[in-house]
């Protein structure tokens, strides 16, 4: 029996995440041997070879002066800086803890259209974007004992997300999705080399370490290219909170790789973050404004 269109978006969307969270996976094992600028830059030369390569067979290469169109140039500020600041984030926190950070970033999405779109937002979003912000502060806990200054980070990575995913719904649609990832793959990977000397230089990789962010660079595609799918299959209201899935693959992955074990504070700001997201999303689906639902709403993967 065929699937459904919204449950076989609603599966696509799952294994996209599951792709994203093993290359977070990879890249967090990988800070034990290197910096994570190099990081950046070896995971980013596989990638940029993946994606000129399909860049070039879909002709959606274009003119370098697309760099310079101003909502194309933020979104790249945006995903160059929330890599960098996600990537030292996640060096030093538990994955899920960080994976839960993000999961408020479609809140956070609703927030920015808010204050610089202009977008309308009922006090019932307005109520679950602070609630989910409470759950933020409960897994941060600033001022108590275990408080770590790099969740800090992780929620300098939610802006500039959100700054990303705002600018990418103002880029004018003749410029292709497909370039754009291009010229952001390359200016993060450049960001990657120029970062690495200050962190501590260059280290020989393995051959394994290098296969493994190979790997990495094809899950973040697989993982784009089934997100793409899903919102093409389906409902976006409906397709979209399966994003939360995300935050289950951290938690098995983090348990099975790193030996992580979620403590009270942290189920308790996840749960809290989770419900504000999909009541936002609910709301979002009975009004008719798709905001954090139409955007990315993705951590940042370089791309």
């Amino acid at each position: 029996m065929p699937l459904s269109p919204n449950l076989c978006g609603s599966l696509l969307m799952a294994v996209a995440m599951a792709g994203f969270t093993m290359n977070d996976s990879i890249t967090k094992l990988m800070s034990s041997q290197m910096n994570f600028g190099e990081v950046m830059l070896v995971r980013g030369l596989f990638a940029i070879v993946l994606i000129g390569a399909l860049a070039v067979h879909q002709r959606a290469i274009r003119p370098l002066q697309t760099l310079f169109v101003k909502p194309v140039a933020l979104r790249i500020v945006g995903e160059v800086c929330g890599t960098v600041s996600f990537l030292a984030a996640i060096s030093h926190l538990p994955l899920a803890n960080t994976s839960a950070i993000m999961q408020s970033l479609p809140l956070a999405i609703t927030l920015g259209a808010a204050l610089t779109l202009r977008e309308p937002v009922g006090w019932r979003r307005w109520s679950a974007i602070v609630a989910g912000f409470i759950g933020v502060l409960i897994i941060v806990r600033p001022g108590v004992a275990g408080f770590n200054q790099f969740t800090l980070l992780a929620l300098v990575s939610v802006l500039f997300c959100s700054l990303r995913d705002l600018a990418t719904k103002r880029i004018p649609s003749h410029i292709p999705s497909l370039f754009i990832t291009l010229l952001t793959t390359i200016t993060v990977t450049t960001a990657g080399a120029v970062i690495l000397i200050p962190l501590g230089g260059w280290t020989q990789p393995s051959a394994h370490a290098v296969g493994l962010l190979a790997l990495a660079a094809v899950l973040v595609l697989i993982g784009y290219q089934c997100v793409i799918m899903a919102l093409r299959s389906g409902d976006i209201s409906a397709i979209a909170p399966f994003r939360y899935t995300a935050l289950l693959w951290a938690l098995l992955l983090g348990y099975l790789v790193f030996g992580d074990v979620p403590d009270t504070m942290m189920v308790t700001g996840a749960s809290i973050i989770v419900a504000s997201g999909l009541y936002a999303f609910y709301r979002e689906r009975i009004r008719h404004r798709e905001v954090a639902a139409s955007a990315s709403g993705l951590p940042p993967d370089g791309l």
